[in-house]
């Protein structure tokens, strides 16, 4: 039949079989399992009663974050080759360092989770359900005892935002590490904007991470062209080959690097690219702040080790300069900038402006031990910033969160447990021993002496006894400032805060007296292209 429609004299072309690219299901599994509870959990959004949609959201939740980990404990203990594997017609690198991130970004945003589905702490929890209810108004009291729902799409947002990170880290092609790049930015564009209280100032973070982000996503697109028109080629093994072997002129080249390194800069907050950073975290409500402070900083050093590592290694002597500035502009605007601040959670967003700085450090080693202690240095970030803002939720006034540092002068007498937790944490910020901080500082610098990169060192050293100064102050005003008549109150955390803050605790103490085991995980392979 279909031969009698075909005008006589003209071929028959052959039909091309189209080949189906392969897929290693166990290997990506706790990826999928993410991405797929995160469309249960829309559904559940659409038709749940409201009565009921909070209890079944943080289940759903939960047990997404932990049925993903299980499935990526099995891989890993098992079936996983030292290699890695690639999958997805080569989109997505599984590998020792994607593994690690990948449980690393899995036990932060369970603790993200906690924080994010308290409603002891916040009446009714820190969410809005509707942008327009102003605080105090009778609606948003209501909201508060319960008769007007919560905003519960919180949570399949953060499980598109924790997805996207995970394929973000494990993306083997700048294409895929774009599309991972929107699916994980998108949700905290919104997520920013749903504060209960101070809702103005939350909005506004909202609006302006959102409009610097695709500002910095345009950067990384524009890069991505510039490097494909390099080595048609969107692929960071093929990207390696031309950079290593191809007599094409170097522009497009070094052009594209500069462009998409610009990109990722902004997402780990590192200076000179972090003017959305004290805003966005000083607006956004805390549990969201914490989130985005632990995972985004992982997700975007983990592509940053990716990029470098795989696509650019053979040229790493003409960029490796241009990224000593950056690492040392980062330290400089984070450890000054943060003595001149007067808000707790700017404070915070300085130094992780700062660590950003000794994170990159790491990362320009370019050795085996210039990843493993960066793998390290991030997983010990994480926890400990976890926690601190978990801690900065709990310190409240008529208006809500008392983050003013004056509001914090002498509140050991009111909380001294609270305010040694809180010391402890800083204590680790700071790099003291005894804690994850000291020795994710120590094995980044001990790397970077190993690679030849001494002066760096020692200026990362000033820098981290200068950042030191503005944890140290606060501690001071807690112990040694006496507390104000009508100041602030410590709140009693609910269930969910004090799991979120002990575990944060916890694995600062155990990596600080015990790192080997995280040590050797992280070392225990390269990234597979």
């Amino acid at each position: 039949m279909l031969d009698s429609l075909i005008e006589p004299g003209l071929s028959q072309a052959p039909l091309t079989q189209v080949a189906t690219p392969s897929v290693d299901y166990a290997a990506v599994l706790p990826l999928l399992i993410i991405f797929g509870v995160a469309c249960v959990s829309v559904l559940v959004e659409a038709f749940a009663p409201k009565a009921s949609r909070w209890y079944a959201q943080v289940f759903v939740t939960v047990i997404a974050i932990l049925a993903s980990g299980v499935s990526l404990i099995m891989y890993a203990t098992r079936t996983a080759p030292k290699a890695g594997v690639t999958t997805f017609a080569g989109a997505i690198s599984v590998d020792r360092p994607s593994l690690f991130l990948w449980g690393t970004l899995l036990l932060l945003g369970l603790g993200a989770v906690f924080l994010i589905a308290d409603r002891k702490v916040e009446p009714g929890g820190a969410f809005v359900a509707q942008a327009a209810i102003s605080p105090g108004t009778v609606q948003d009291r209501a909201q508060a005892v319960g008769t007007v729902t919560s905003q519960t799409e919180v949570f399949p947002l953060t499980l598109f935002a924790l997805g996207g990170m995970m394929a973000f880290t494990a993306a083997n092609d700048l294409l895929t590490m774009f599309i991972a790049l929107e699916v994980l930015s998108l949700p905290l564009y919104l997520m920013c904007g749903l504060a209960r209280r101070r809702r103005l100032i939350s909005q506004e973070s909202a609006v302006k991470y959102f409009l610097l982000g695709a500002f910095s996503s345009a950067f990384f697109l524009y890069g991505l062209a510039l490097l494909y028109g390099y080595a048609n080629s969107v692929k960071l093994a093929d990207i390696a080959n031309a950079a290593a072997g191809s007599d094409r002129s170097d522009t497009l080249l070094f052009a594209g690097l500069g462009l998409l390194v610009v990109g990722l800069l902004f997402k780990g907050s590192v200076g000179p690219f972090h003017t959305w950073t004290p805003d966005v975290y000083q607006g956004a409500p805390t549990p969201v702040t914490a989130f985005m402070a632990a995972c985004t900083k992982v997700a975007a050093f983990g592509a940053i080790l990716r990029v470098l590592s795989v696509a650019f290694s053979s040229t790493s002597w003409e960029w490796r300069g241009v990224l000593w500035a950056v690492a040392i502009i980062s330290m400089v605007i984070g450890a000054i900038l943060g003595l001149t601040q007067t808000d707790v959670k700017r404070m915070i967003a300085y130094s992780s402006i700062a660590h950003a700085g000794f994170l990159l450090v790491g990362a320009i080693a370019m050795t085996e031990d210039g990843l493993s202690s960066t793998l390290f240095y991030l997983l010990a970030y994480g926890f400990t910033t976890l926690a601190a803002f978990g801690v900065i939720s709990l310190v409240r006034d008529a208006s809500g969160e008392a983050t003013h540092l004056s509001a914090w002068a002498g509140l050991a007498k009111r909380s001294p447990v609270l305010a040694g937790v809180f010391t402890f944490l800083l204590l680790a910020l700071a790099g003291i021993p005894l804690t994850s901080g000291f020795v994710g500082k120590f094995v980044v610098f001990s790397a970077a002496l190993s690679d030849g990169m001494a002066p760096l060192v020692v200026i990362a050293l000033v820098f981290s006894a200068v950042a030191a100064f503005f944890y140290l102050r606060v501690i001071v005003l807690m112990y040694f400032s006496e507390p104000a008549a009508d100041g602030p109150t410590v709140a009693i955390p609910g269930g969910f805060t004090t799991a979120a803050i002990t575990l944060g605790v916890v694995v600062t103490l155990v990596l600080g007296l015990v790192p080997s085991f995280a040590l050797s995980w992280a070392s225990s392979g390269g990234f597979a292209s």
